[in-house]
């Protein structure tokens, strides 16, 4: 029985998992986003798709951990209340304003989540191009934390290339069944115009880059 405290999660790469480098490259900020104020994200949208749909996102709880950055509060969280009552099927979405690229982007954000033994969430990160908010047209996977590894006991850096143009948006999707779910928080968002990427890998789909997602251990 989880404790009523514990709104949380579990999570793990299931793509590649590469070391970041310490410096990234500068460029242009598209979108920053450190959840300090979740009830003010304006254009940002969440889609709560769980059967029975339950809580939506919200601000994370300091009493559980705190943020990677900033007040002890300022991250954004999601639960195994996603579905209603904590049963269920979770399909929880949190999904940015539209963004406009115009060619190499790097993608990051921090996650984690309490590490309790004997749950394991799952969070898939999305793209959709367009301006649409439908659910349905993020049809490309970038990458997924968990299901079948470990979601980060700490907070860990994850960070992506890919080349994109036009205009789109990024999601986080929070899944799963909700007996096996906990609770995990999102912190540090940005996406990135990068003048000159070091390497990636060509894709089709639209995307014209497969994008790695890498963690740095030890963040």
């Amino acid at each position: 029985m989880k404790p009523s405290k514990t709104l949380l999660a579990t999570a793990a790469c299931a793509l590649a998992v590469l070391a970041l480098p310490a410096a990234q490259a500068a460029g242009t900020v598209i979108l920053n986003q450190n959840f300090d104020n979740v009830g003010a994200l304006g254009s940002w949208v969440m889609t709560n798709n769980s059967v029975p749909a339950g809580q939506s996102w919200f601000q994370g709880n300091a009493g559980i951990f705190g943020a990677q950055a900033g007040a002890a509060d300022a991250y954004i969280g999601a639960n195994y209340l996603s579905a209603a009552q904590g049963t269920g099927t979770i399909d929880n979405w949190l999904i940015t304003p539209l963004l406009t690229f115009g060619g190499a982007t790097h993608l990051s954000f921090y996650t984690r989540n309490q590490s309790l033994p004997g749950f394991n969430d799952m969070l898939e990160v999305r793209f959709s191009p367009g301006a649409g908010t439908d659910t349905a047209g993020f049809t490309t996977l970038l990458a997924t934390i968990g299901g079948a590894s470990a979601y980060p006991g700490s907070w860990q850096l994850f960070g992506a290339d890919l080349t994109l143009s036009g205009s789109g948006r990024f999601a986080f999707r929070y899944l799963g069944d909700a007996v096996a779910a906990n609770y995990i928080g999102i912190d540090t968002f940005t996406v990135s115009a990068v003048p000159e990427p070091s390497a990636w890998l060509m894709l089709g789909l639209g995307l014209g880059v497969l994008p790695l997602l890498r963690r740095r251990s030890g963040v």
